[in-house]
């Protein structure tokens, strides 16, 4: 399917971002063009994918979106395993079905929160905890800890905030910085900031770590950062 470009808050305002047709059908580029870094996450997945997809019969991507990470660790994957994308988008799935022709993806639309995992190697959640309640993020990584089989791990990739205001700061004006080299305006970047107030709640890589020990896993690193994004990888 085409990747348009994303030029959604160019000329209006949204009060409340969500996932709907506007959005899954310039998703790609918005992620792209937003996340820095991001091309390489989707890369390194399919490395990681290598050592810890066998170690379960299942791989799940939880909050898939438009497939791209499902795709990239497919190369990965032994044929025998299969590999879940769930994303409560119906629009975004339906953006990530032409890409995703082959017999080992299910593709599952649900909230996270309510799935039965299991018997799993590898669990992916890239930029989509930040979408959960925080007061439910703890009970769905102990779900996520008990599914993934010994030797299976968990990849988690977020938005980050800082504690220090002036550490903030520097983070979130070289994010911008970032954004506007790909071509995204200042009315544009402060009318999706907007959007995603009280939406996207980002929080420090010590609460991650933290919340990540709390449930069950002994081994966590951060494997990638970059401004205010990280990739923790946490190993059963």
């Amino acid at each position: 399917m085409d990747n348009k470009r994303d030029t959604l808050f160019a000329s209006k305002t949204m009060a409340r971002f969500g996932f709907n047709r506007e959005v899954a059908e310039v998703f790609d580029d918005m992620v792209r063009r937003s996340v820095p870094g991001y091309a390489l996450t989707l890369d390194m997945l399919a490395v990681l994918a290598s050592e810890y997809a066998p170690q379960g019969r299942y791989v799940y991507d939880l909050g898939c979106s438009t497939g791209a990470g499902v795709a990239a660790m497919l190369p990965s994957i032994p044929d025998d395993r299969l590999v879940i994308g769930v994303d409560r988008s119906l629009d975004m799935l339906r953006q990530a079905r032409p890409l995703l022709h082959d017999k080992r993806v299910r593709l599952v639309c649900a909230d996270i929160r309510e799935l039965d995992l299991r018997d799993a190697g590898l669990i992916v959640m890239n930029f989509t905890l930040q979408f959960v309640p925080p007061k439910a993020r703890q009970s769905l990584l102990r779900d996520i800890h008990q599914a993934l089989n010994p030797g299976g791990a968990l990849i988690l990739s977020e938005k980050i905030r800082f504690r220090q205001s002036y550490e903030e700061d520097f983070h979130v004006r070289h994010h911008h910085a970032f954004k506007r080299l790909q071509g995204y305006s200042h009315l544009e970047i402060s009318r999706k900031r907007a959007a995603l107030e009280r939406v996207l709640v980002p929080e420090p890589l010590q609460t991650h770590r933290l919340r990540l020990h709390r449930a069950g896993f002994a081994r966590v690193y951060t494997w990638f950062q970059c401004f205010n994004f990280a990739s923790l990888i946490a190993l059963r």
